[in-house]
Parts: structure tokens; sequence; C-alpha cells
């Protein structure tokens, strides 16, 4: 049990620093559209490499027995790790100050928002990186590989051009300001909403082979 939780930290540790490269490069550019699109390059190396990301992971826990809830649990740290780390060594650099001014702003409006706000915002994340993450399986299945680029880069995009709320990207982002109380309230919050966003599509996956097997 030990080793096994340990290996899905280990592979969560590295997610979460691509999510803070992603990050980075999110902050660093000045247009919009293209810090979306590069973005998108953490969630894809991601699903490559077969690391295990807390919002590709917790939408299929309702096709999962319970003790699945801890490893996605587990992953959460991981991430949280991760992205930590991706922080704290762009701080070192001399883009750190940009960067930090930058996350610190972004911080500063999203903590200004309501908890109710947080779970919408969070629950459209966790649905979009469902998508991209099944989207990926699937087109990994049939070997479209041009189909799953864009099966995975879309739903960043749309994400971070809408304003959606991605509890690790918001991780390094506060990282990336300086960790707070409120901010980790703030990332709990985010993380359930998307936890029901990405929950909601297996979920209804799972009734509807229930009611047909039972009628």
């Amino acid at each position: 049990m030990v080793k096994k939780l340990l290996n899905v930290f280990f592979k969560a540790v590295p997610a979460g620093f691509l999510i803070g490269i992603g990050g980075i490069v999110n902050l660093s550019v000045d247009n919009k559209y293209i810090g979306a699109f590069l973005f998108s390059l953490g969630l894809f190396t991601i699903i490559q490499f077969g690391f295990n990301l807390f919002t590709g992971k917790v939408g299929y826990i309702p096709e999962n027995k319970p003790a699945y809830i801890l490893d996605v649990l587990v992953i959460l740290l991981g991430n949280m790790c991760g992205t930590g780390l991706s922080a704290f060594l762009i701080r070192l650099t001399s883009a750190g100050t940009a960067i930090h001014e930058k996350a610190s702003a972004i911080m500063e409006k999203k903590l200004g928002d309501t908890p109710l706000s947080w779970i919408v915002l969070g629950f459209f994340c966790g649905m979009l990186m469902y998508i991209a993450v099944e989207n990926a399986k699937r087109c990994r299945k049939n070997n479209y590989d041009i189909s799953a680029v864009f099966g995975t880069v879309l739903p960043v995009m749309v994400f971070i051009l809408s304003g959606f709320c991605h509890s690790i990207a918001d991780c390094f982002y506060m990282f990336a300001d300086n960790p707070t109380l409120n901010g980790l309230i703030y990332i709990a919050v985010v993380a359930f909403g998307n936890s029901l966003g990405g929950m909601i599509i297996p979920a209804c996956g799972v009734l509807r082979k229930k009611i047909i097997s039972e009628n």
C-alpha cells in the first residue's frame, strides 16, 4: 500500500512541475491566446508521459473503487509539491520578479471573488480537464494522433481564456506570489469544484448504464 502510494506521489510531483512551467510561460507572454496555447504543453506532456494530475484523475472516481479517492488525494499533494518547486526555482532567477508581480495580481483578483464563484468556475474547468484527458485516451486507442493534440490543447485554451479556475495551476500562482491560509482555502474550494466538474460526465455514464441494466 505504501509503495503504491509513493509511486502515485512521485508520478504527481513532475505533473505539478509541468503545470508550473505552463504557468510560467502563460505569465511571460503578452498575448493571452499564445499564453493559453503554450500552457497546454504541460497537460499534453503529462498525458504522454503518464504522470498523475489531480484534475486529470479526479473525474474517474465514479468508475473506480472508493480506495481510488486516496490515490487522488495523494496526487493533489504531489501536484502541490511540484508547483511549489517550480515557483521556488523561478523566483531565484531574473524572471522571478515579473512572474511574482503577475502571479500576485492574479491571486488578488481570485481571492476577491466569492466561494460560490470559485466552485462554479472550478466546475467548468474540471469538466474541460476530464474532456481533455478522455479525448487523449480515445484518440490514442484509435491512433488519431492529430486529434489527440487538438483534443488536449483546445480544452486547456478554453479554460484559460474563459477565466475558469484550475486548482493546480492556481497552486503555482499562489506559490509564485506568497502562500497564505486564505490561498490554501481557495485552492481547497477550487479543487472541490474541479472534482464536481470532472465527475459529472462519467457519473452520468455510470447512472445511464445502471438504469439500462435495471430495465
